[in-house]
């Protein structure tokens, strides 16, 4: 990761306040995977289309990520079965900001991702007072239903187009984790371009000089299947597939 901290501070930066008019609450969603050895060479290609996300002079930032589900995983299993108007409910913490919320995504039959969230003081693994309200007004979930399953780490690169409003990011050192099992997917990225509609961009461009297919799998979804036994994956086997793949160097990243 020396060569990525060093291209990373090539770029020119941009700060979380000035980050604010590319939130993308109301999105579309590209998903790209490939090997680590690829990222460096693939960052400098791009270095003078994006600006990097600096938060106290931290390029890459860890993010927690605490997932709920109902004690039968229906969550899990609407991605499963790809069904459109499903839900992520999630607690997460940006860490070098010591920022937590509360979070809700929407994946409707359009394909856009709509997020909305509120900020909470810690995360306890409750949807209580205004995390509970939130839930209750824009998904027709019950919090009492519903339960803390894993935790989802990762530590993540954000780029921000210079022209247009979108954002890359890039995370790595993926790790999933539950009272009993810590497990850490290495040399893999998972890259996702967020775009108020489709736009000219140069990450997409990359990816389709190096071959690199578009397509991924929910983090939380490959978390699932990676600590728990008795879920339902068999949807998700050509994906899984492919990210042993990528992580053996049998498909080419070039």
């Amino acid at each position: 990761m020396d060569k990525v901290h060093e291209i990373l501070n090539s770029f020119t930066s941009i700060t979380l306040k000035e980050m604010d008019n590319v939130k993308l609450m109301d999105r579309t969603d590209t998903k790209y995977v490939f090997r680590l050895d690829n990222l460096p060479a693939f960052l400098e290609a791009i270095k003078d289309d994006y600006r990097v996300l600096d938060v106290n002079g931290h390029r890459i930032s860890r993010y927690e990520s605490l997932y709920f589900d109902t004690k039968n995983f229906d969550l899990y299993l609407c991605h499963h079965r790809g069904k459109p108007g499903r839900y992520k409910v999630r607690c997460r913490k940006y860490v070098e900001s010591e920022l937590h919320f509360f979070e809700v995504k929407y994946k409707n039959n359009k394909g856009r991702t709509i997020k909305d969230r509120v900020k909470q003081k810690k995360i306890d693994g409750l949807i209580v007072d205004s995390a509970e309200d939130l839930l209750k007004e824009k998904t027709p979930l019950q919090a009492a239903n519903l339960e803390a399953k894993l935790w989802v780490n990762y530590s993540r690169i954000t780029l921000v187009n210079r022209n247009s409003p979108e954002r890359v990011t890039i995370d790595v050192d993926l790790t999933f984790k539950n009272e009993q099992v810590d497990k850490t997917i290495h040399n893999l990225v998972i890259a996702e371009v967020k775009q108020d509609k489709a736009l000219v961009s140069s990450f997409i461009r990359l990816m389709k000089k190096h071959h690199i297919r578009e397509g991924s799998m929910s983090k939380y979804c490959y978390g699932v299947i990676s600590l728990f036994d008795r879920v339902k994956y068999n949807n998700f086997k050509p994906k899984l597939i492919t990210i042993k793949k990528i992580l053996n160097g049998t498909i080419a990243s070039h």
